[in-house]
């Protein structure tokens, strides 16, 4: 049996019956904040140019999130996966290196409306995607995600076309087809970080896994040692030596990885890898009184992987800011926050921004390297004028896994802030439960119509 079969095999064994609670419950989250912040993104650039180069294709039944309008699920699986990733403010995974839930759900949903599939086929689904990004994420990182790919990308697309292929009640040999179909569509790299291309990224992953798996049900072939094979996958996007095989199927589902090491939700919308030093600047100015005149220099440590992307002392557009650590800092030091306002437009040359950073130096922690524990957390030091100074180190952000979650109260507020840029507040509320009790919904057409915007009158 070749890993992709395995793979198959274990996709179609998952039922929501069979689910662990805390599998169910964070399914839920996830869903819930992927769509509060595919609403706030749908009205950015880069999804409305997909929507527009897709404009001339014939409309479809799926919906364009943030919109009352609608597409073929190809289209929707391109367009909404582009607005689900467009703030960078979606759910991280520490297995995958990336962005877990972006990748599968604008593909699931797409799927789900022309199938009209019912909140517990959907929850499943989901989960069977979940794990199998994650289980193959366990194989190749942190090689692969050091080398410059995208695991959002290259990884999420096995998990959009294994949720997909769950959804359809694919048996085993199609299912391992529409796997290796994926194999071949996987692409995307670090290099287009900062860029409207990041986002692109994930609507092409959703397409791809939603396509492939189509395909496969129409039945389309593809090599089932797509992955191990000598010039499969593994081989060429990571190399000899730089991978582990039997890692991706061992102890599958023994816990299912949204459980543990679990989800991240992040509070912050920017890039993942500024988190632990903003949430380090937050605390010194929750207990201190700095005054920003007085501070002389900033010095922020990472651990040397989140460092590479993220030490952009100049950034030059809004989307390059989320990937700088010194605007993020000095962002969270002026205001005590960091909100979407502050990456829109022309914000990212606030004046008072750009002076405070000119004296923040970014550097790789010297106890964080690649043996280390630590690869997610960071240390701060400010120096004042005088010499005094004050420093902080987290381990990881909040949200950042089961045993620091975000608070319901802040997930909650965080979907209302980001759902409200689309829809009204009382259909922000609806929403907001339906997709709460998700597990109890009849039908996704239902739901997914309650998130469509009223049309304009």
């Amino acid at each position: 049996m070749t890993i992709i079969e395995g793979i198959a095999e274990r996709i179609g064994a998952i039922s929501f019956s069979d689910l662990p609670p805390e599998a169910v419950d964070w399914a839920k989250v996830a869903i819930l904040d992927t769509v509060g912040v595919t609403l706030a993104g749908a009205g950015e650039p880069c999804a409305q140019i997909v929507e527009r180069v897709l404009a001339g294709n014939s409309a479809g039944e799926c919906l364009i999130f943030g919109t009352d309008r609608r597409a073929a699920p190809l289209d929707a699986a391109l367009i909404n996966g582009t607005a689900s990733h467009a703030l960078d403010f979606d759910d991280v995974s520490n297995s995958l290196g990336g962005h877990p839930s972006a990748p599968i759900l604008p593909a699931l949903f797409a799927l789900a409306e022309t199938l009209d599939s019912n909140g517990r086929e959907f929850i499943a689904a989901y989960v069977a995607g979940f794990e199998t990004e994650t289980r193959i994420a366990r194989g190749v990182n942190f090689h692969h995600y050091d080398k410059g790919w995208h695991p959002t990308a290259t990884l999420g697309v096995f998990g959009a076309t294994a949720a997909c292929a769950h959804l359809m009640r694919l048996d085993r040999a199609k299912t391992a087809h529409a796997l290796a179909i994926a194999a071949s569509l996987a692409s995307g790299i670090k290099a287009n970080f900062g860029t409207m291309t990041k986002p692109l990224h994930v609507g092409h992953t959703a397409r791809s896994g939603l396509f492939a798996a189509q395909l496969a049900r129409e039945g389309f072939t593809a090599n089932p040692e797509a992955l191990e094979h000598k010039q499969g996958f593994l081989l060429v996007f990571n190399g000899a030596g730089n991978f582990d095989a039997e890692a991706i199927l061992k102890d599958w589902g023994q816990p299912y990885d949204i459980v543990r090491p679990g989800l991240a939700v992040k509070q912050h919308p920017c890039c993942g890898s500024t988190h632990p030093a903003v949430d380090a600047m937050l605390q010194l100015r929750a207990e201190h009184e700095i005054a920003p005149a007085r501070v002389a220099r900033i010095d922020s440590w990472t651990h040397p992987r989140r460092l590479a992307h993220t030490d952009r002392p100049d950034p030059q557009s809004g989307l390059d800011a989320k990937f700088s650590v010194q605007y993020c800092l000095a962002r969270a030091l002026l205001q005590g926050r960091i909100a979407l306002e502050d990456f829109e437009g022309e914000a990212f040359r606030d004046p008072a921004s750009r002076a405070l950073m000119r004296h923040i130096h970014a550097a790789p922690h010297p106890e964080m390297n690649a043996s280390s524990d630590e690869h997610l957390g960071a240390e701060i030091r400010i120096t004042f004028d005088d010499g005094r100074t004050i420093a902080r180190r987290v381990g990881s952000a909040l949200g950042r896994g089961p045993d620091n979650p975000l608070p319901a109260a802040a997930l909650a507020a965080k979907f209302a802030n980001c759902a409200a840029r689309a829809l009204p507040p009382a259909q922000v509320a609806n929403v907001q439960r339906m997709l709460l009790q998700l597990d109890e919904a009849a039908s996704l057409r239902a739901v997914v119509a309650a998130i469509a915007k009223p049309p304009d009158r």
